[in-house]
């Protein structure tokens, strides 16, 4: 019999350490992309399990029924979508030696129907539990209830639907975030500034909160409500870039833009455009390789960051717990790790 696989094993096989194997190993924030993947693909090659993993194997290996999980996302695209998707298939990985199988249907618009026709047709697909990223519905949430009374418990990831009776969430503090956006802007521009604050879709609950945030502490640091601009732009580039110019065109001495929403590259692009690049304070979230070449360029001036790779992953591992082991989350699994990155740490965040 061969030595059995160690964590030293894998670090040396990855080229990392220790500490690295186990932040991958647990989940934790702040691991490149490709450190995780080369982590990720030592493990495999090693047939490394941790000793909670080894114990549950040796313990439960075929002692319970298999389950069918769903995985329900919004028509988002880019870094939120690879992520996301990242997530999931580390989690049905991890899961196939405990018989959990993993279906992803994902929507083409934000109409609260198509939601509630897509979770139905999971239900027809026999799922057992459900991670859902939907907008902040009452319909919606009329849904959930319904499947929560026929003992099909759904966990929110990324943004909330804190009025229905989802199991848990998780996704970050979006509050909080835009907060620190706040905080950010306001000692980047004078106090007498005008500000335009862009918004994928209020109805998202993390959207909302995370503008929430921001105005908060904005105000609490004497800023004026006159002083911000608030648009949606649904998360599209063109969208984004046509408002931007708009906004450009109609208010000449803005200062700074806070992005609480996708597609970046729209606004910095419309920002360019008018010859304003460098004129202005772009505050920004999430960090996206796409992110990290404007930022090295000053097209932006700050992101923050959120860990949504554990977003995609986090839902089905404590599904699975609550179906297979009766286990209970604790609490909403809401991440505090929120980094402030600009062009000088964004290749240190590993």
């Amino acid at each position: 019999m061969g030595k059995r696989p160690t964590i030293q094993m894998v670090a040396d096989l990855a080229g990392v350490s220790r500490g690295t194997v186990d932040r991958v190993l647990n989940n934790r924030s702040y691991v490149k992309p490709e450190v995780r993947e080369r982590v990720l693909d030592a493990i495999r090659k090693t047939e490394y399990l941790s000793p909670l993993q080894a114990h549950e194997r040796m313990v439960i290996r075929g002692a319970f029924a298999p389950i069918r999980l769903g995985v329900l996302l919004p028509n988002w695209t880019g870094h939120f979508k690879t992520e996301i998707l990242r997530g999931v298939v580390a989690a049905r990985e991890e899961l196939a030696d405990f018989h959990v199988d993993i279906l992803i249907a994902e929507c083409k618009t934000d109409i609260p129907g198509e939601v509630i026709e897509l979770l139905e047709q999971l239900e027809k697909q026999h799922v057992q539990g459900i991670a859902l990223c939907a907008i902040d519905d009452s319909s919606i949430e009329a849904k959930i209830a319904k499947l929560e009374e026929a003992h099909i418990p759904v966990i929110t990831l990324n943004s909330d639907l804190p009025g229905s009776r989802r199991l848990c969430f998780v996704g970050q503090d979006y509050t909080q975030s835009g907060r620190i956006a706040g905080e950010l802007m306001s000692k980047c521009i004078p106090p007498n500034g005008k500000l335009l604050a862009l918004v994928g879709n209020l109805e998202f609950d993390g959207h909302r909160k995370r503008l929430q945030g921001f105005l908060q502490r904005m105000q609490e640091l004497d800023f004026r409500k006159e002083q911000f601009e608030i648009i949606e732009t649904y998360n599209d580039y063109q969208t984004t870039r046509r408002k931007v110019s708009e906004a450009l065109e109609q208010y000449p001495k803005l200062c700074s833009i806070y992005m609480a929403n996708q597609s970046i590259a729209g606004c910095t692009e419309a920002v360019h455009a008018a010859g304003k690049k460098g004129k202005l304070r772009i505050i920004c979230h999430d960090i996206s390789e796409s992110t990290k070449r404007l930022l090295a360029d000053g097209n932006i001036d700050f992101t923050i960051s959120q860990d949504i790779f554990r977003q995609g992953y986090l839902p089905l591992i404590l599904l699975r717990e609550f179906l297979q082991k009766n286990k209970l989350p604790d609490f909403d699994q809401t991440s505090t790790n929120i980094s402030i990155i600009c062009s000088q740490n964004m290749e240190n965040i590993s």
